[in-house]
């Protein structure tokens, strides 16, 4: 008897611990929802005057304010450490809100980097420094904007309009935004959270398209 139960146990144990972690793994494949409701951004305008919209896409949000150093060396780390990864995604987006006092200078800066980077895809959109403060406070984050409108930290926005990021951080223990200044949390945190994003969203199709095959 004291045989079969301890073979028992040894069969049981390693399954019951597949199944715990099987389903940890599965729960963690959700970035987690930090804020609600996010104030598009698609009364700002735009180089083309066609509207942005946070609304149905999987963003990168940017506020780069009117310097045009941080603009350049923030949005270079970004786009060469995570963004043109998946630029091919649809619905993928990177948008960088700027003062309207920045547009010739954004101009400028993305004609000189389109050679050695996909700048075609960046999409910037300006505002007043009010329009910009409430958009940026509908994150509620613990970060300020600059005088200038700036802040080194981007953003992921779901396409509900939901900021995302981690709950469980190591170091913040709750992650708003990712410093673009510091290539190894774009690198380790960054670079997965957006990973774990898009594969939500493609697991969600497959779902969507195999009931509609179902039905």
């Amino acid at each position: 008897m004291k045989k079969f139960f301890v073979l028992t146990v040894l069969f049981a144990l390693p399954i019951v611990a597949y199944l715990f972690f099987a389903s940890g793994k599965n729960n963690f494949a959700r970035l987690p929802i930090l804020t609600e409701n996010i104030t598009d951004v698609s009364e700002l305008s735009s180089y083309d005057d066609e509207p942005v919209y946070l609304q149905d896409h999987i963003s990168v949000v940017a506020f780069f304010g009117e310097d045009l150093e941080n603009l350049k060396g923030n949005t270079f780390n970004l786009d060469k450490k995570i963004l043109e990864k998946y630029y091919g995604f649809d619905d993928f987006q990177f948008v960088i809100i700027l003062p309207e006092s920045a547009r010739a200078n954004a101009a400028d800066f993305a004609k000189e980097f389109e050679g050695i980077t996909n700048a075609q895809e960046w999409k910037f959109v300006f505002g007043t420094p009010g329009e910009i403060q409430n958009v940026f406070e509908s994150f509620d984050s613990p970060y300020q904007l600059s005088d200038k409108n700036y802040t080194p930290y981007v953003f992921i926005v779901d396409k509900s309009r939901n900021l995302r990021g981690r709950d469980d951080d190591e170091d913040d223990e709750i992650l708003y935004g990712y410093d673009s200044r510091d290539i190894a949390e774009l690198t380790n945190k960054m670079n997965d959270d957006v990973k774990v994003i898009l594969a939500e969203y493609r697991l969600a199709l497959k779902k969507n398209n195999a009931g509609r095959k179902n039905n």
